[in-house]
């Protein structure tokens, strides 16, 4: 006899009063029922209920015991109809929020391709400069990069991602190729002020050392597309998302820069709280998302090793 249905049983002869009521509820004979009852007080090791041939009654313990059963047996309904609803077709108002830039270039046009799939999705895309914070905002799954600290968060990774260091062909014949982190103090670097970062400073690394160069240059903005433009137009070294600079590599209009070191984590997130984890709209928009990045022509998988 597995526990739930002991839990199940056990409410259904306190709702029908006595064991000969149960009995033609369940198809038995009286005996059976009252051995089935019998059994689970045996296995507890304590008397559930006081009973007659007419009649049953509770005591302290079948108090406790009866309470319990009906809030765990209701947890069980409610986790299955969840768990049972969340893979049905998705409908609703959907609220994403993306980076400025990412969202422009990638967000938006799967969310149109999104719409299309699921007709019965209404999504709200807003765009910022900056992360907003989940629990104060109404957005219900937020598009980040990198680290994630906030434990109340769920995050599924949807694309990886790293930081380049690079620079057009025309900039580095005039001011020549770092080959050390150091040497970045020696160039026009081209500044990006987002996300509370410490401004101007870049932080590279290689095996278990880590290098923070404070850089300098004539140029700095808060928009990422700015920025990328004023490197492909030569005037400076920049630091970017792969996804951002990947086609310009290929094409041969910026090259990377010390390839052999790293920088911080830039894979890119879905985010949303905990309590969407089984909502059919977030599900399915994070994995069309993740659908749609890896097959896009832009994604570094398409050429992942080196420039």
């Amino acid at each position: 006899m597995n526990t739930d249905s002991e839990l199940a049983f056990f409410c259904l002869l306190i709702k029908q009063g006595s064991l000969a009521a149960t009995a033609r509820e369940l198809n038995l004979t009286p005996p059976a029922v009252s051995r089935r009852l019998t059994q689970l007080e045996e296995r507890l090791g304590v008397r559930l209920l006081n009973r007659t041939t007419r009649r049953i009654s509770l005591t302290s313990e079948g108090e406790v015991y009866f309470e319990n059963a009906q809030r765990i047996l209701s947890d069980i309904d409610d986790m299955e109809r969840l768990v049972s609803s969340s893979r049905a077709a998705p409908k609703g108002l959907l609220r994403v929020n993306a980076p400025l830039g990412f969202g422009r270039s990638y967000i938006g046009p799967a969310i149109s391709v999104f719409t299309r799939m699921y007709p019965d999705v209404e999504v709200q895309l807003h765009l910022t400069d900056r992360p907003i914070s989940l629990p104060d905002e109404a957005v219900d799954v937020s598009i980040r990069f990198g680290d994630l600290p906030d434990s109340r968060l769920i995050a599924k990774k949807v694309a990886a991602n790293r930081r380049l260091l690079c620079a057009s062909p025309a900039y580095l014949r005039a001011a020549g190729q770092p080959v050390y982190p150091h040497d970045l103090t020696q160039h026009r670097c081209i500044v990006l002020r987002q996300n509370e970062s410490a401004y101007g400073h870049w932080r590279l690394i290689k095996g278990k050392q880590t290098e923070t160069i404070k850089v300098h240059g004539k140029l700095s903005t808060n928009d990422g597309e700015v920025a990328l433009n004023w490197a492909l137009e030569g005037h400076g070294i920049l630091m970017r998302a792969e996804w951002d600079v990947a086609k310009y590599l290929r094409s041969g209009r910026l090259v990377q820069l010390l390839a052999d070191y790293d920088t911080p984590a830039a894979d890119v997130y879905a985010v949303y709280l905990e309590r969407l984890n089984l909502s059919a709209k977030v599900a399915y928009f994070v994995e069309h998302l993740r659908d749609y990045l890896s097959q896009h022509a832009d994604s570094p998988n398409q050429s992942r090793s080196s420039w």
